[in-house]
Protein backbone atom coordinates (compact mmCIF):
# COMPACT_ATOMS: atom_id res chain seq x y z
CA UNK A 1 0.00 0.00 0.00
CA UNK A 2 1.36 3.38 -1.02
CA UNK A 3 0.72 6.58 0.98
CA UNK A 4 1.99 10.15 1.05
CA UNK A 5 5.12 10.75 3.14
CA UNK A 6 5.51 14.50 2.63
CA UNK A 7 7.53 16.80 0.41
CA UNK A 8 11.27 17.48 0.56
CA UNK A 9 12.80 20.96 0.63
CA UNK A 10 13.53 20.45 -3.08
CA UNK A 11 9.84 19.91 -3.79
CA UNK A 12 10.10 16.13 -4.29
CA UNK A 13 7.03 14.10 -3.32
CA UNK A 14 7.99 11.20 -1.08
CA UNK A 15 5.90 8.06 -0.61
CA UNK A 16 5.63 5.37 2.03
CA UNK A 17 5.12 1.73 1.01
CA UNK A 18 3.54 -0.51 3.65
CA UNK A 19 3.99 -4.28 3.45
CA UNK A 20 1.95 -6.75 5.53
CA UNK A 21 1.92 -10.49 6.10
CA UNK A 22 -0.75 -12.87 7.42
CA UNK A 23 0.71 -12.86 10.94
CA UNK A 24 -0.17 -9.20 11.45
CA UNK A 25 3.39 -8.01 11.04
CA UNK A 26 4.02 -4.98 8.83
CA UNK A 27 6.89 -2.80 7.67
CA UNK A 28 7.03 0.57 5.93
CA UNK A 29 9.70 1.74 3.46
CA UNK A 30 10.08 5.16 1.82
CA UNK A 31 11.35 5.98 -1.65
CA UNK A 32 13.22 8.84 0.01
CA UNK A 33 16.57 7.30 0.89
CA UNK A 34 15.22 3.73 0.60
CA UNK A 35 14.81 4.03 4.38
CA UNK A 36 13.11 1.46 6.61
CA UNK A 37 10.62 3.60 8.53
CA UNK A 38 8.59 1.10 10.57
CA UNK A 39 8.80 -2.53 11.67
CA UNK A 40 5.65 -3.56 13.54
CA UNK A 41 6.01 -6.93 15.29
CA UNK A 42 3.49 -8.80 17.49
CA UNK A 43 4.74 -9.15 21.07
CA UNK A 44 3.96 -12.03 23.44
CA UNK A 45 0.46 -10.57 24.00
CA UNK A 46 -0.11 -10.04 20.25
CA UNK A 47 0.16 -6.27 20.59
CA UNK A 48 2.07 -4.66 17.72
CA UNK A 49 5.35 -3.01 18.71
CA UNK A 50 7.25 -0.72 16.34
CA UNK A 51 10.83 -1.83 16.94
CA UNK A 52 12.84 0.64 14.82
CA UNK A 53 13.65 4.28 15.53
CA UNK A 54 12.53 6.80 12.93
CA UNK A 55 10.65 9.96 12.02
CA UNK A 56 7.03 10.79 11.19
CA UNK A 57 7.64 12.08 7.66
CA UNK A 58 10.23 12.85 5.01
CA UNK A 59 11.21 16.15 6.67
CA UNK A 60 12.62 14.25 9.63
CA UNK A 61 14.71 11.99 7.42
CA UNK A 62 15.89 14.96 5.36
CA UNK A 63 17.18 16.86 8.41
CA UNK A 64 18.22 13.83 10.53
CA UNK A 65 21.91 13.01 10.89
CA UNK A 66 21.78 9.61 12.64
CA UNK A 67 21.00 7.38 9.61
CA UNK A 68 17.73 6.02 11.04
CA UNK A 69 16.68 3.12 8.76
CA UNK A 70 19.13 4.30 6.11
CA UNK A 71 20.38 2.48 3.05
CA UNK A 72 24.10 3.29 3.12
CA UNK A 73 26.49 3.32 0.13
CA UNK A 74 28.57 3.23 -1.93
CA UNK A 75 30.79 2.23 0.97
CA UNK A 76 29.36 1.76 4.43
CA UNK A 77 31.54 2.64 7.40
CA UNK A 78 34.95 4.33 7.16
CA UNK A 79 37.71 4.85 4.60
CA UNK A 80 40.90 6.20 6.14
CA UNK A 81 42.02 9.57 4.83
CA UNK A 82 39.12 9.80 2.39
CA UNK A 83 41.22 8.35 -0.45
CA UNK A 84 41.86 4.96 -2.04
CA UNK A 85 43.61 3.48 -5.05
CA UNK A 86 42.01 1.30 -7.71
CA UNK A 87 43.59 0.28 -10.99
CA UNK A 88 46.58 2.50 -10.38
CA UNK A 89 44.44 5.61 -9.92
CA UNK A 90 43.85 7.52 -6.68
CA UNK A 91 40.29 8.59 -5.88
CA UNK A 92 39.51 11.40 -3.44
CA UNK A 93 36.31 11.35 -1.41
CA UNK A 94 34.63 13.79 0.98
CA UNK A 95 36.19 13.81 4.44
CA UNK A 96 33.18 13.94 6.76
CA UNK A 97 34.46 12.09 9.85
CA UNK A 98 37.61 13.82 11.05
CA UNK A 99 39.90 13.28 8.04
CA UNK A 100 38.11 10.11 7.01
CA UNK A 101 35.10 9.23 4.86
CA UNK A 102 32.07 7.78 6.65
CA UNK A 103 29.10 6.12 4.87
CA UNK A 104 30.02 7.50 1.44
CA UNK A 105 30.73 11.12 2.35
CA UNK A 106 28.16 13.91 2.64
CA UNK A 107 26.07 13.20 -0.48
CA UNK A 108 24.36 10.33 1.31
CA UNK A 109 22.25 7.69 -0.42
CA UNK A 110 19.61 8.13 2.29
CA UNK A 111 19.15 11.81 1.32
CA UNK A 112 18.12 11.02 -2.28
CA UNK A 113 14.94 9.97 -4.03
CA UNK A 114 15.02 6.36 -5.22
CA UNK A 115 12.91 5.01 -8.09
CA UNK A 116 10.36 2.34 -7.14
CA UNK A 117 10.52 -0.38 -9.80
CA UNK A 118 8.24 -2.96 -8.14
CA UNK A 119 5.83 -2.86 -5.21
CA UNK A 120 3.13 -5.11 -3.80
CA UNK A 121 1.99 -6.27 -0.35
CA UNK A 122 5.10 -8.39 0.22
CA UNK A 123 8.00 -6.51 -1.38
CA UNK A 124 9.25 -3.22 -2.75
CA UNK A 125 12.22 -2.86 -5.12
CA UNK A 126 14.00 0.50 -5.26
CA UNK A 127 16.69 1.65 -7.67
CA UNK A 128 19.30 4.40 -7.47
CA UNK A 129 21.31 5.44 -10.53
CA UNK A 130 24.82 6.31 -9.37
CA UNK A 131 26.94 7.86 -12.15
CA UNK A 132 30.71 7.64 -12.59
CA UNK A 133 32.30 10.02 -10.04
CA UNK A 134 29.31 9.94 -7.68
CA UNK A 135 30.64 10.74 -4.16
CA UNK A 136 34.09 10.53 -5.79
CA UNK A 137 33.78 6.81 -6.58
CA UNK A 138 34.56 5.44 -10.05
CA UNK A 139 32.12 3.60 -12.30
CA UNK A 140 28.48 4.01 -13.23
CA UNK A 141 26.18 1.59 -11.42
CA UNK A 142 22.44 1.09 -10.92
CA UNK A 143 21.89 -0.08 -7.35
CA UNK A 144 18.81 -2.14 -6.50
CA UNK A 145 17.59 -2.63 -2.94
CA UNK A 146 14.61 -4.93 -2.39
CA UNK A 147 12.78 -5.16 0.92
CA UNK A 148 10.66 -8.32 1.34
CA UNK A 149 8.39 -9.18 4.27
CA UNK A 150 7.99 -12.96 4.42
CA UNK A 151 5.37 -15.10 6.12
CA UNK A 152 8.15 -16.17 8.53
CA UNK A 153 8.18 -12.61 9.96
CA UNK A 154 11.45 -11.93 8.21
CA UNK A 155 12.53 -8.56 6.80
CA UNK A 156 14.80 -9.55 3.94
CA UNK A 157 17.02 -6.86 2.36
CA UNK A 158 18.52 -7.82 -1.00
CA UNK A 159 21.23 -5.65 -2.59
CA UNK A 160 22.07 -6.06 -6.28
CA UNK A 161 24.32 -4.09 -8.61
CA UNK A 162 26.41 -4.59 -11.76
CA UNK A 163 28.91 -1.73 -12.28
CA UNK A 164 29.89 -0.62 -15.77
CA UNK A 165 33.47 0.03 -14.64
CA UNK A 166 35.63 -1.28 -11.78
CA UNK A 167 34.49 0.20 -8.48
CA UNK A 168 34.03 -0.59 -4.80
CA UNK A 169 30.68 -1.44 -3.18
CA UNK A 170 29.70 -2.14 0.43
CA UNK A 171 26.00 -1.51 1.05
CA UNK A 172 24.24 -1.87 4.37
CA UNK A 173 21.14 -0.92 6.33
CA UNK A 174 21.48 1.34 9.36
CA UNK A 175 18.23 0.59 11.21
CA UNK A 176 18.23 1.10 14.97
CA UNK A 177 16.38 -1.70 16.81
CA UNK A 178 14.69 -1.58 20.20
CA UNK A 179 12.66 -4.75 20.77
CA UNK A 180 10.73 -3.24 23.68
CA UNK A 181 9.38 -0.61 21.28
CA UNK A 182 11.11 2.35 19.66
CA UNK A 183 9.98 4.80 22.37
CA UNK A 184 10.64 2.55 25.39
CA UNK A 185 13.98 3.90 26.66
CA UNK A 186 17.42 2.30 26.65
CA UNK A 187 18.27 -1.19 25.42
CA UNK A 188 20.78 -1.85 28.20
CA UNK A 189 18.65 -4.68 29.66
CA UNK A 190 18.01 -6.30 26.29
CA UNK A 191 20.16 -9.32 25.48
CA UNK A 192 22.37 -9.80 22.43
CA UNK A 193 24.24 -12.71 20.88
CA UNK A 194 26.96 -12.23 18.23
CA UNK A 195 28.39 -15.39 16.68
CA UNK A 196 31.93 -14.09 16.28
CA UNK A 197 35.18 -15.28 17.83
CA UNK A 198 36.97 -12.01 17.03
CA UNK A 199 36.60 -8.34 16.17
CA UNK A 200 38.70 -5.86 14.22
CA UNK A 201 40.66 -3.61 16.55
CA UNK A 202 40.28 0.09 15.70
CA UNK A 203 42.07 3.30 16.66
CA UNK A 204 40.58 6.35 18.35
CA UNK A 205 39.07 7.44 14.99
CA UNK A 206 37.37 4.04 14.52
CA UNK A 207 39.75 3.05 11.72
CA UNK A 208 40.78 -0.63 11.91
CA UNK A 209 44.46 -1.15 12.71
CA UNK A 210 44.46 -4.40 10.74
CA UNK A 211 44.59 -6.54 13.87
CA UNK A 212 42.04 -9.31 14.43
CA UNK A 213 41.49 -9.60 18.20
CA UNK A 214 39.89 -12.65 19.87
CA UNK A 215 36.82 -11.76 21.95
CA UNK A 216 37.66 -14.43 24.54
CA UNK A 217 37.99 -12.86 27.98
CA UNK A 218 36.95 -9.37 26.81
CA UNK A 219 33.72 -7.31 27.02
CA UNK A 220 33.42 -7.86 23.23
CA UNK A 221 32.43 -11.50 23.77
CA UNK A 222 28.74 -11.96 22.89
CA UNK A 223 28.96 -15.63 21.91
CA UNK A 224 26.70 -16.41 24.85
CA UNK A 225 23.66 -14.16 25.18
CA UNK A 226 24.18 -11.27 27.59
CA UNK A 227 22.64 -7.91 28.45
CA UNK A 228 23.91 -5.02 26.34
CA UNK A 229 24.64 -2.98 29.46
CA UNK A 230 26.47 -5.70 31.41
CA UNK A 231 29.99 -4.64 30.36
CA UNK A 232 29.39 -1.55 28.23
CA UNK A 233 31.10 0.78 30.73
CA UNK A 234 34.20 -1.41 31.07
CA UNK A 235 37.61 0.24 30.99
CA UNK A 236 38.50 -1.53 27.75
CA UNK A 237 40.14 0.23 24.80
CA UNK A 238 37.42 -0.50 22.24
CA UNK A 239 34.63 0.63 24.57
CA UNK A 240 36.51 3.76 25.63
CA UNK A 241 37.20 4.77 22.01
CA UNK A 242 33.63 3.99 20.88
CA UNK A 243 31.94 5.32 24.04
CA UNK A 244 30.23 1.95 24.07
CA UNK A 245 29.91 -0.75 21.43
CA UNK A 246 30.65 0.53 17.93
CA UNK A 247 32.92 -2.04 16.28
CA UNK A 248 33.11 -4.55 13.47
CA UNK A 249 32.81 -8.21 14.49
CA UNK A 250 34.49 -10.92 12.41
CA UNK A 251 31.52 -13.20 11.87
CA UNK A 252 31.92 -16.97 12.16
CA UNK A 253 31.17 -19.14 9.15
CA UNK A 254 30.38 -18.22 5.57
CA UNK A 255 27.38 -18.13 3.25
CA UNK A 256 24.00 -16.96 4.44
CA UNK A 257 23.96 -17.91 8.13
CA UNK A 258 22.73 -16.83 11.54
CA UNK A 259 25.19 -14.23 12.88
CA UNK A 260 23.43 -12.42 15.73
CA UNK A 261 20.30 -12.20 17.85
CA UNK A 262 18.60 -9.73 20.17
CA UNK A 263 15.91 -10.35 22.81
CA UNK A 264 13.63 -8.21 24.96
CA UNK A 265 12.21 -9.87 28.06
CA UNK A 266 9.76 -6.97 28.35
CA UNK A 267 7.91 -7.84 25.11
CA UNK A 268 9.13 -11.38 24.48
CA UNK A 269 10.27 -10.34 20.99
CA UNK A 270 13.41 -11.92 19.59
CA UNK A 271 15.21 -10.85 16.42
CA UNK A 272 17.69 -13.08 14.57
CA UNK A 273 20.13 -11.58 12.06
CA UNK A 274 21.26 -13.50 8.97
CA UNK A 275 23.80 -12.38 6.37
CA UNK A 276 26.23 -13.69 3.76
CA UNK A 277 28.79 -10.95 4.50
CA UNK A 278 31.98 -11.40 6.57
CA UNK A 279 31.50 -8.58 9.08
CA UNK A 280 28.91 -6.73 11.14
CA UNK A 281 29.08 -3.38 12.92
CA UNK A 282 27.28 -3.65 16.25
CA UNK A 283 26.51 -0.12 17.43
CA UNK A 284 24.60 0.78 20.59
CA UNK A 285 23.41 4.31 19.79
CA UNK A 286 26.09 5.95 21.91
CA UNK A 287 25.76 9.29 20.12
CA UNK A 288 21.98 9.73 20.20
CA UNK A 289 21.30 12.99 22.04
CA UNK A 290 17.74 14.27 22.55
CA UNK A 291 16.53 13.29 19.08
CA UNK A 292 12.85 13.93 18.32
CA UNK A 293 11.41 10.83 16.68
CA UNK A 294 8.12 9.50 15.38
CA UNK A 295 4.94 9.41 17.46
CA UNK A 296 6.33 12.17 19.70
CA UNK A 297 9.21 10.00 20.94
CA UNK A 298 12.25 11.61 22.51
CA UNK A 299 15.19 9.36 21.71
CA UNK A 300 18.16 9.22 24.08
CA UNK A 301 21.63 7.68 24.29
CA UNK A 302 21.68 3.89 23.85
CA UNK A 303 18.00 3.67 23.00
CA UNK A 304 18.62 1.17 20.20
CA UNK A 305 21.22 -1.04 18.53
CA UNK A 306 22.33 -1.37 14.91
CA UNK A 307 23.40 -4.63 13.27
CA UNK A 308 25.10 -3.41 10.07
CA UNK A 309 26.28 -6.26 7.85
CA UNK A 310 29.35 -5.31 5.83
CA UNK A 311 32.81 -5.89 4.45
CA UNK A 312 35.29 -4.81 7.12
CA UNK A 313 35.80 -1.03 7.48
CA UNK A 314 38.74 0.43 5.52
CA UNK A 315 39.15 -2.87 3.65
CA UNK A 316 40.45 -0.89 0.65
CA UNK A 317 43.64 -0.24 2.65
CA UNK A 318 44.00 -3.66 4.28
CA UNK A 319 45.17 -6.50 2.02
CA UNK A 320 44.34 -9.06 4.72
CA UNK A 321 40.66 -8.00 4.72
CA UNK A 322 38.24 -9.32 2.10
CA UNK A 323 37.90 -6.40 -0.31
CA UNK A 324 34.80 -4.65 -1.62
CA UNK A 325 36.21 -4.30 -5.16
CA UNK A 326 33.65 -5.16 -7.86
CA UNK A 327 34.95 -5.41 -11.42
CA UNK A 328 33.14 -4.11 -14.49
CA UNK A 329 30.27 -6.45 -15.34
CA UNK A 330 30.62 -8.46 -12.12
CA UNK A 331 27.50 -8.99 -10.02
CA UNK A 332 27.39 -7.54 -6.50
CA UNK A 333 24.65 -9.50 -4.76
CA UNK A 334 24.12 -9.86 -1.02
CA UNK A 335 21.23 -10.49 1.39
CA UNK A 336 20.78 -9.55 5.05
CA UNK A 337 17.65 -10.58 6.97
CA UNK A 338 16.09 -9.68 10.31
CA UNK A 339 13.74 -12.46 11.48
CA UNK A 340 11.33 -11.84 14.35
CA UNK A 341 9.70 -14.28 16.73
Amino acid sequence: MRSDFGTTSRGEKASLYTLKNQNGMEIAVSDYGAVLVKVLVPDRDDNLQDVVLGYDDVKGYESGTLYFGATVGRIANRIKGGTFELGGQTYTLTQNDNKNTLHGGTDYYDKRMWKVEEADDSHVMLMLHSPDGDQGFPGTVDIHVTYTLTEENEVKIHYHAVPEEDTILNLTNHSYFNLSGHASGTILNQEVTILADAYTRADAESIPTGEIVPVEGTPMDFRNRKAVGLEIESDYEALVYGQGYDHNWVLNGSGNRLVAAMYSDETGIEMKVYTDLPGMQFYTGNFIVQEKGKDGADYQKRQAACFESQYFPDAVHKEQFEGPVVRAGEVYDTVTSYRFG
